[in-house]
C-alpha cells in the first residue's frame, strides 16, 4: 500500500463487527500519514477482521485480539500501551479520515505546550456537522433540559435552558478551545496522556470521552476543536443492531460520569433525583426502541 510521507503519530482503532468500513477507515488513516494504525478487536464475528487484513497491505498495521468484548475504553487503553508515537489518534472504525486531517490536527497538538487534546470536525457522509465533536460537559442540569426537550427554550432563555452541544453553533474560523470532544475521534499527546492517565475502563461503552475529557480539564490540558481538520463519520453504523444494549451501557456511563464529577453538588434527595431522571430516560428511549420493533416485525415500517 502506498503511504504518504509519516505524522509520527499511531492510530488506535477499536473494532466490534464494523463490517467493510473497518477497512475504510484502516486504508484513510494510512493515506493521511499514519505511521502505525493499531487495530484492537473486540471479539468480532463478522469478518470484519479478516476482511481487512486480506485488503490492507502495510508494516504499519498492527492488529490485537481480544478474546472477548472488554469494552471501549479497555481496548483503547491496550492500543495506547502498544503505542510508541509522541501523539496517539483514537478513531472509531466507522470514520474516514480526510487525506490532510491528520497532519491539521497533529499541527494544532503541537503548536503549544499547554494543548493535550484536539479533535477534528465530525460530519455526516453529505458534509453536515454532527453532534458530540464540540460540547460542554452535560451536567445533570443540561442533560435534563436536553433529554426532556427544554433545550429548545435556550433561544429565549439561554442561561437557564442552555444545551451542550455546539454543532448548530457558527464553526469557528480556527481551532477552539472547549470542554470536550467526541471520542471517536481524539488525538491526544504521550506528554498529556502520561499526566493524566488512560482511559477509565470502568466505562465500557459512552461517556468514558466525556470522563477523559473531564480529567484533561482538571489538570490543565487545553483541549482544541479543529474545524479545518475534516472527519467523516457513518454515525451509529457499528451500533444501530443493538440499540438497547448501546442504551443499557451509555446510561450506566452517564451514572458513573455524574458520581465521579458531580455527585458532591448533588447531595441527598438531589442526587436521588437525578439517579430517577438518567433511569427514566432510558426507560422512556427503551420504549421508543422497542415500539420500532413491533412496527417492523409487523411489516409497517423497516427496520
Amino acid at each position: 500500500m502506498e503511504q504518504k510521507l509519516s505524522s509520527g503519530c499511531d492510530v488506535v482503532i477499536v473494532n466490534y463487527n464494523a463490517g467493510k468500513l473497518l477497512t475504510d477507515c484502516v486504508v484513510s488513516v494510512f493515506a493521511a500519514g499514519a505511521a502505525r494504525a493499531i487495530v484492537v478487536d473486540n471479539h468480532s464475528a463478522d469478518g470484519s477482521l479478516e476482511y481487512m487484513e486480506h485488503t490492507v497491505k502495510s508494516d504499519g498495521l498492527v492488529v490485537i485480539r481480544n478474546a472477548e468484548n472488554l469494552g471501549f475504553a479497555a481496548a483503547c487503553n491496550i492500543g495506547a500501551r502498544a503505542s510508541s508515537s509522541p501523539q496517539v489518534l483514537f478513531l472509531n472504525p466507522d470514520i474516514v479520515l480526510a487525506p490532510d486531517a491528520l497532519f491539521r490536527m497533529v499541527d494544532v497538538l503541537q503548536a503549544a505546550p499547554d494543548v493535550g487534546m484536539v479533535g477534528g470536525f465530525l460530519c455526516n457522509p453529505d458534509g453536515t456537522e454532527q453532534p458530540g465533536g464540540r460540547r460542554f460537559f452535560p451536567t445533570p442540569k443540561r442533560a435534563f433540559m436536553r433529554a426532556f426537550g427544554l433545550s429548545r427554550l435556550a433561544r429565549f432563555f439561554p442561561e437557564v435552558f442552555s444545551d451542550f452541544l455546539l454543532h448548530q453553533e457558527p464553526l469557528p474560523s480556527a481551532p477552539a478551545v472547549v470542554e470536550a470532544i467526541s471520542g471517536a475521534c481524539m488525538l491526544v499527546k504521550r506528554a498529556a496522556m502520561d499526566d493524566v492517565g488512560l482511559w477509565d475502563d470502568a466505562y465500557f461503552l459512552h461517556c468514558e470521552d466525556l470522563d477523559w475529557c473531564m480529567r484533561f480539564k482538571l489538570k490543565a490540558w487545553k483541549i482544541l476543536f479543529v474545524p479545518d481538520a475534516q472527519v467523516t463519520h457513518v454515525w451509529g453504523a457499528c451500533s444501530r443492531s443493538r440499540p438497547f444494549f448501546v442504551e443499557w451501557h451509555k446510561h450506566r456511563g452517564m451514572l458513573r460520569f455524574y458520581k465521579k464529577f458531580f455527585r458532591h453538588q448533588y447531595p441527598g434527595l438531589l442526587w436521588g433525583l437525578v439517579v430517577v431522571g438518567v433511569w427514566l430516560r432510558f426507560v422512556m428511549v427503551a420504549g421508543y426502541y422497542s415500539g420500532r420493533l413491533v412496527l417492523t416485525k409487523a411489516g409497517i415500517r423497516r427496520g
